[in-house]
C-alpha cells in the first residue's frame, strides 16, 4: 500500500499541474492517501484511550486503598464495582456533556458564518484569500482560488479554511460518549477481575502488578493505533499509573481503618 501510494501520489500530482486526466487506478490510489494517517482516528482514540486508562487505573486505585484498609474481599468487591459503575457513567456523561459544548460552539460560529456570507460576501471572499496568501501562495492565485471554492460550496471553504472545521476534526458527541463509557468499563473490569479470583493476601501487589500490566498494554495499543512513539507512551502511562496507584495505597495504610 505504501508503495502504491508513493508512487502514484508525485505522478497524480504531475498529471493535475498540467492538465492530465488522472487514471482510475491513480484515482484509487489518491482515495486510500489517508490510510496511512492516523489523525482520522483522533476523535475516538482520545475517547477511547482516556476512558480505558481512568477505568484500570480509577478502580484499581480504589481497590488498592480499600485493600490497604480491609482484611475481608467483599468491601474491596464492593467499592470496585461501585467505581466501575459510577465512572463508567460519569466519563459516558462527562464525555457528551464537553464535546456537545464544542458542538454547539461550533454550530453557533457556522451559522455567524453564513450571515457574515449573505451580509458581506466581497469582504468574505477577500478574507479567504488572505487566508491562502498567507499560506504562501501569491495574491493573484490567492484570489483565483478562493473565487473557485467559493462558486464551488462557499460555506464549505470558510468553514474549512476560517473556521478550521473539518469532517476529521469536527465534535461526535455520541461517539466520544460511546468510545469513553465503553472503554471505561473495558479498563475497569480487568481490576475487577483480579479482586474477584486472586489471593487476598497479597491483593495489593497483584492489582498494582496487573493493572501496571494493563496500563503499558494500553499505553503500547495506543501508540501504535495513534502512529506515536511505545516508549514515550508506556513510560508517561507507568509512572503516573505507579504515583496514583501508590499515593491510594498509602492513604489506605494511614488511616488504618479496618473494614469489616
Amino acid at each position: 500500500m505504501h508503495d502504491t501510494l508513493h508512487t502514484y501520489c508525485p505522478q497524480i500530482e504531475k498529471n493535475i499541474i498540467t492538465g492530465k486526466m488522472i487514471s482510475k487506478e491513480e484515482e484509487e490510489g489518491f482515495d486510500n492517501y489517508m490510510d496511512i494517517h492516523f489523525i482520522h482516528r483522533s476523535n475516538w482514540l482520545r475517547a477511547a484511550v482516556l476512558g480505558a486508562n481512568d477505568g484500570i487505573l480509577s478502580t484499581a486505585s480504589l481497590a488498592i486503598g480499600v485493600a490497604a484498609a480491609s482484611n475481608f474481599r467483599e468491601p474491596i468487591i464492593l467499592a470496585t464495582l461501585a467505581g466501575l459503575v459510577a465512572g463508567a457513567l460519569s466519563m459516558a456523561a462527562g464525555e457528551y456533556v464537553s464535546v456537545s459544548s464544542q458542538s454547539d460552539v461550533e454550530t453557533a460560529d457556522i451559522e455567524r458564518e453564513k450571515k457574515e456570507l449573505r451580509d458581506a460576501p466581497e469582504l468574505e471572499l477577500h478574507r479567504l484569500a488572505q487566508i491562502y496568501e498567507g499560506r504562501g501562495l501569491k495574491k493573484e492565485t490567492a484570489l483565483t482560488v478562493a473565487k473557485e471554492l467559493t462558486e464551488h460550496d462557499v460555506l464549505a471553504a470558510h468553514v474549512r479554511d476560517e473556521l478550521g472545521i473539518n469532517e476529521m476534526s469536527q465534535a461526535k458527541p455520541i461517539q466520544a460518549a460511546f468510545a469513553s463509557g465503553a472503554a471505561f468499563t473495558l479498563g475497569g473490569t480487568l481490576p475487577l477481575l483480579v479482586t474477584l479470583f486472586l489471593p487476598l493476601k497479597s491483593i495489593e501487589y497483584s492489582l498494582y502488578g496487573f493493572a501496571l500490566f494493563f496500563l503499558i498494554s494500553l499505553g503500547a495499543l495506543a501508540a501504535k493505533a495513534g502512529g506515536s512513539s511505545v516508549i514515550r507512551a508506556v513510560i508517561r502511562i507507568t509512572f503516573w499509573g505507579t504515583v496514583a496507584m501508590g499515593l491510594t495505597a498509602v492513604i489506605g495504610y494511614v488511616f488504618g481503618v479496618n473494614l469489616g
